[in-house]
């Protein structure tokens, strides 16, 4: 049995990506007032993340061939 490499990837990506927009959401705001010139990074890069991990499992389905 060969594990497709897409497979894992792809959940990680995904899991890390909603964990780090859901810290994106519940964070107080003021933290990034000073930084990242008052975006907030954490919930762009786990959407990011999220849609990368969600395209990688979509690939992974497609058949080999």
């Amino acid at each position: 049995m060969n594990l497709d490499v897409r497979i894992p990837m792809g959940w990680l990506f995904l899991s890390l990506g909603i964990i780090l927009s859901a810290y994106g959401l519940i964070a107080d705001p003021a933290i990034y007032a000073k930084h990242s010139l008052g975006q907030n990074v954490n919930l762009h890069w786990g959407v990011v993340f999220a849609a990368f991990g969600v395209v990688t499992l979509l690939l992974a389905r497609k058949p080999k061939g």
